[in-house]
């Protein structure tokens, strides 16, 4: 009996020592995610590493409990908790105009869900190590990914032209002339079968004018409105 109590007393130990530090690390990550007001903050990602490390903690605790009786396996838990965590991201993406806010706050949500799993499961090291990483991704490769982006800006074009031969090719040649890479087009039906509508999603070089692009695709036979976004 009395054995049985240090047991217990010893596992709900690593139980709590695993929680806490699955929410420090939570709350590492969260914090950075706060300071710079993303939609999931300091308490979410806590809530998402604590929950990750209980889950992990319950699948081991099936484990020993059920040994011999049934064939557990501790890692399926965890595999939920990976695949399910994309609802919770999900949530945090948003788009505006050709612009995608969100996508770094799922994924570091996503990420701090592997950290608490691995927390739960008792590999402190990776889970401290992936911590580091993380917080070093966000804020100091943040700099490099602002550097990038300002030489390359996203835009949208918006173009309205009678329905020519060749048109989709001449407006491609004037991008092209500009570097401008199309990323994506995207045909708009319309009732005139004499006029297109069409969405360009371009990166323009951050040496390019977008005005003066416009200013070029306007004096194009056949364009009758372009704008830009």
């Amino acid at each position: 009996m009395l054995d049985a109590i240090i047991e217990n007393g010893y596992f709900y130990g690593i139980v709590v020592a695993r929680l806490l530090l699955a929410c420090l690390l939570g709350g590492i990550i969260g914090y950075e995610r706060e300071s710079t007001n993303r939609p999931a903050g300091f308490r979410t990602h806590i809530l998402v590493c604590v929950g990750a490390a209980l889950i992990m903690i319950t699948a081991e605790y099936v484990s020993r409990r059920y040994a011999g009786l049934t064939n557990v396996d501790p890692t399926r838990l965890g595999a939920q908790v990976v695949s399910g965590i994309g609802f919770l991201g999900a949530g945090t993406i948003i788009r505006e105009g050709v612009n995608v806010r969100g996508l770094t706050t799922a994924a570091s949500l996503w990420a701090v869900s592997c950290v608490g799993i691995a927390a739960g499961i008792g590999f402190y090291g990776g889970a401290v190590i992936a911590t580091a990483i993380i917080y070093i991704t966000l804020i100091l490769l943040k700099r490099t990914e602002k550097h990038i982006a300002r030489k390359n800006l996203r835009s949208l074009f918006r173009i309205r032209t009678r329905n020519i031969p060749g048109q989709i090719s001449a407006i491609g040649c004037i991008f092209g002339k500009y570097s401008v890479t199309i990323k994506n087009i995207e045909f708009l039906n319309d009732a005139d079968e004499d006029e297109i509508h069409i969405k360009y999603f371009v990166r323009i070089p951050g040496s390019v004018s977008p005005e003066k692009i416009m200013d070029e695709l306007q004096r194009l036979e056949g364009i009758k409105d372009v704008s830009q976004e």
